[in-house]
C-alpha cells in the first residue's frame, strides 16, 4: 500500500526559460517519479520557481515563488526535505548573489530540521574565498551530496569536505528521454532531407567583440562550401540566445543560399523534451551551452563543443571529446574541417563513444535512487 505523499522541495534556477536548467528539472522530476513508484513511495514535488504559474503549467507540479521568503519558508516547513540542484548554482562568476541565495535556501531547510540533498551540482568556480567555509558548513549537514564531475568534488575537498562523502554522478540531463523513446538513436530520414544534412547550433553571447561568433559563422560558411547544409539555430536561453543566434544568421544569410545551404531558427521549443527532439534531428551539434552538448550526447548526435567555462571541458572529457577551441581563440578553418569530418564519419563517432554515453545515461539517476532510498528507510 502506498503511503501518504512525501512533499519534497526542489530548489534551482527554475522558471527562467533556460532550456538547460529546465531540462535539469524535468530530469529530476522524472527520476524521482520512477524510483518512488518502484519503492512504493508517493512523492509530491514542490518547485521553487521565478514563475510558479509557468512551472506548474509546464510540469504539472506545485510551485512556489522563489523570492517570496514567507512562502518558501512555509513550503519547506510543510515538506519532508529539500533537494538543491542540479546545474551550476554555487558559482560566483555570474555574480555574487547566487551562492548566498542557494546556500540560504539549504540552510533554512536545515534550521527547520529537514533533510537536505545536493543533486548532481556543478560546483564553482568560487573565486571569493569567503564563500568556502560557508559551503563547507552547509554541505557537512546535508544527508546526501552528489556533484556532476570530479573537478567539483576536488573543489569541495579543498574547502575541507570529506571527498569520500561526495558522490560523482553524471549531469541529470543525461537521463532525459522523450516520452515515446524507443532507444533507437538512428535517424530515419528520406532522400530529400538527406540531401541537406542538419547542423544544430547553440550559441550565446560571451566575448564583447563577438569574435567567437564571427569565427563560427566563417567556419560554417566554409563547411557549406563543401557540403549543402541546413544550419539550425537552437536557442537554449531566451531571449539572449535568440539574439546571439540572429546575430550569426545575419552574417550567414547573404552567402549561404549561394552555397546551396539554408538557415533556420527554432524559437518555440520551450519544454526540455521539445528541444531534446530538435537536437535529436541534427546530424551534428555545435554547442556553447553545456546542456546542448548533453542533449546531443544523450541522443547520440556527434557533437562539437566550444569552451567558455571549465564545465564544458569537464563534460567533453567524460564523453571522450575535446573542445574545438575556446571563445577566446576559435579558428574558422578548424570548425569547417571538424563539421565536415563528423558529417562523413558520424557512425564511427557514435560507435566509439556508445559505452561511455550509455554508462552516463544509466548513472544519471543515481541521486534520485539515493534520495528515495533515504525516505524508504525512514518510512
Amino acid at each position: 500500500m502506498v503511503a501518504s505523499a512525501q512533499k519534497i522541495i526542489i530548489s534551482g534556477y527554475y522558471g527562467f526559460r533556460n532550456s538547460g536548467d529546465e531540462a535539469v528539472l524535468q530530469s529530476i522530476l522524472s527520476a524521482l517519479q520512477k524510483h518512488s513508484q518502484a519503492a512504493g513511495i508517493k512523492v509530491e514535488p514542490v518547485v521553487l520557481s521565478i514563475d510558479p504559474e509557468w512551472t506548474t503549467a509546464t510540469y504539472g507540479v506545485k510551485a512556489v515563488h522563489r523570492m517570496k521568503l514567507g512562502e518558501v519558508r512555509s513550503a519547506i516547513k510543510n515538506s519532508a526535505g529539500l533537494i538543491s540542484g542540479g546545474g551550476s548554482l554555487l558559482q560566483d562568476v555570474t555574480g555574487s548573489k547566487s551562492i548566498p541565495y542557494y546556500l540560504g535556501i539549504i540552510k533554512l531547510a536545515q534550521w527547520l530540521g529537514k533533510p537536505t540533498f545536493i543533486y548532481a551540482q556543478g560546483i564553482g568556480p568560487v573565486n571569493r574565498k569567503l564563500f568556502h567555509p560557508l559551503i563547507k558548513s552547509v554541505f557537512r549537514k546535508c544527508a546526501y551530496v552528489s556533484v556532476r564531475d570530479e573537478q567539483s568534488r576536488r573543489l569541495l575537498q579543498s574547502m575541507g569536505l570529506n571527498g569520500d562523502q561526495v558522490e560523482v554522478v553524471p549531469d541529470p540531463v543525461m537521463g532525459l528521454n522523450l516520452p515515446e523513446d524507443s532507444k533507437d538513436y538512428s535517424r530515419i530520414t528520406d532522400l530529400e532531407s538527406r540531401a541537406q544534412q542538419t547542423v544544430g547550433i547553440s550559441v550565446r553571447f560571451w566575448e564583447q567583440s563577438r569574435k567567437e561568433l564571427d569565427a563560427l559563422a566563417a567556419g560554417l560558411l566554409k563547411a557549406c562550401a563543401q557540403l549543402p547544409l541546413h544550419l539550425r539555430f537552437l536557442p537554449f536561453h531566451h531571449p539572449s540566445d535568440n539574439e546571439a543566434s540572429r546575430y550569426m544568421m545575419l552574417k550567414l544569410e547573404e552567402e549561404i543560399s549561394g552555397l546551396g545551404g539554408t538557415v533556420s531558427i527554432c524559437e518555440d521549443a520551450l519544454h526540455p523534451q521539445q528541444m531534446l527532439r530538435e537536437v535529436g534531428q541534427c546530424d551534428v551539434l555545435i554547442g556553447m551551452r553545456l546542456h546542448s552538448l548533453i542533449y546531443a550526447a544523450g541522443r547520440r548526435v556527434p557533437l562539437i563543443g566550444i569552451s567558455y567555462d571549465p564545465k564544458i571541458d569537464h563534460f567533453l572529457e567524460r564523453v571522450g571529446c575535446q573542445p574545438i577551441g575556446s571563445t577566446a581563440a576559435l579558428d574558422s578553418n578548424r570548425v569547417a574541417a571538424e563539421v565536415v569530418q563528423l558529417l562523413e564519419s558520424g557512425e564511427e563517432w557514435k560507435r566509439k563513444r556508445e559505452p561511455q554515453i550509455a554508462s552516463l545515461v544509466q548513472e544519471a539517476e543515481a541521486p534520485a535512487r539515493q534520495i528515495i532510498e533515504y525516505f524508504r528507510r525512514k518510512g
